[in-house]
């Protein structure tokens, strides 16, 4: 894995904007976070927390995302091509800022052990800095290519955190995540725009599969490269990927760092802070509330 990693790293060019950036590990004490999944963060980019929601939970976040992505599938249906940007109908999905309409969501992001994840590898002020559903439809052929999560809006800071909650089981058959070991202590890549997405390097040989069952997260870093792959059943996999950046953080935009304007990641509506000075901004108490029938 080591050689074959190097190897990778040789053919990977980074990011214009990315000059000066130094990977920082995951200190003790933790709260939620083993020293085991703290190693394999700092080594891999990547580790698993396994029925990290119950079934009940799950089915309560899926029924809440589902309307929203059947409306969002009926627009698709309707556009040119039946497409927008790297979305299309019936083969895969993006339904963004739902903490925006779901008061559900909205707890949920910011409820145990998401929060508790947040306090161990970003610190403590952290805001949510994205959320979205994928839904990859059956039969989907294409893989969703290699990829850094801080190739599509380059953050400052580049280390940012990303969970990608299965909620329905992740296999290499439906499409489960795949990542590339080492390279996120490169730092953000420089990424090419194709039609199913922005691109870091075509193959990797040195990937790993990485399966989860449904109310798992994948964790991994904004630096990972990782991709997923199609879905050959006849069942749509479906995930909840919510992303969160330290408090002041900002997105870049510009050719260089000289020039680039900085846009502060802080819109109070989608944006808002989950922990503030280490402590929960919105607690498990208020997500069961909102979670009652």
């Amino acid at each position: 894995m080591v050689v074959t990693t190097i190897m990778m790293m040789t053919a990977a060019v980074r990011h214009p904007l990315n000059v000066d950036f130094t990977w920082t590990a995951p200190r003790s004490p933790f709260r939620f976070v083993t020293d085991e999944q703290a190693a394999s963060y700092d080594e891999l980019g990547f580790f698993v927390v396994e029925h990290a929601f119950d079934p009940r939970t799950v089915a309560a976040v899926v029924a809440e995302i589902d309307p929203m992505e059947h409306e969002l599938e009926d627009l698709l249906r309707q556009s040119e091509g039946g497409r927008v940007f790297i979305a299309r109908a019936d083969e895969i999905t993006f339904t963004t800022h739902l903490v925006v309409r779901s008061a559900l969501l909205r707890a949920f992001v910011a409820s145990p052990p998401l929060v508790d994840i947040c306090a161990d590898l970003i610190g403590p002020d952290v805001r949510l800095y994205w959320d979205q559903a994928v839904y990859k439809k059956p039969a989907t052929a294409a893989s969703f290519p290699w990829h850094q999560d801080n190739g599509y809006g380059f953050v400052e800071p580049q280390q940012y955190l990303t969970c990608w909650i299965a909620l329905t089981d992740a296999t290499e058959e439906n499409g489960c995540p795949w990542v590339v070991p080492g390279l996120h202590k490169m730092g953000t890549l420089r990424h090419k725009v194709t039609e199913t997405g922005l691109v870091c390097f075509e193959q990797a040989d040195d990937a790993l599969p990485v399966p989860v069952a449904a109310g798992g997260i994948v964790v991994f870093s904004s630096l990972t490269p990782h991709c997923t792959g199609p879905n050959r059943t006849d069942d749509v996999r479906k995930s909840y990927i919510v992303q969160y950046a330290p408090d002041g953080a900002a997105v870049l935009v510009g050719a260089s760092r000289d020039e680039a304007q900085h846009a502060p990641a802080d819109a109070d509506e989608r944006q808002f802070p989950v922990l503030i000075d280490g402590a929960s901004v919105s607690g498990m108490n208020r997500f069961t509330n909102v979670c009652q029938p």
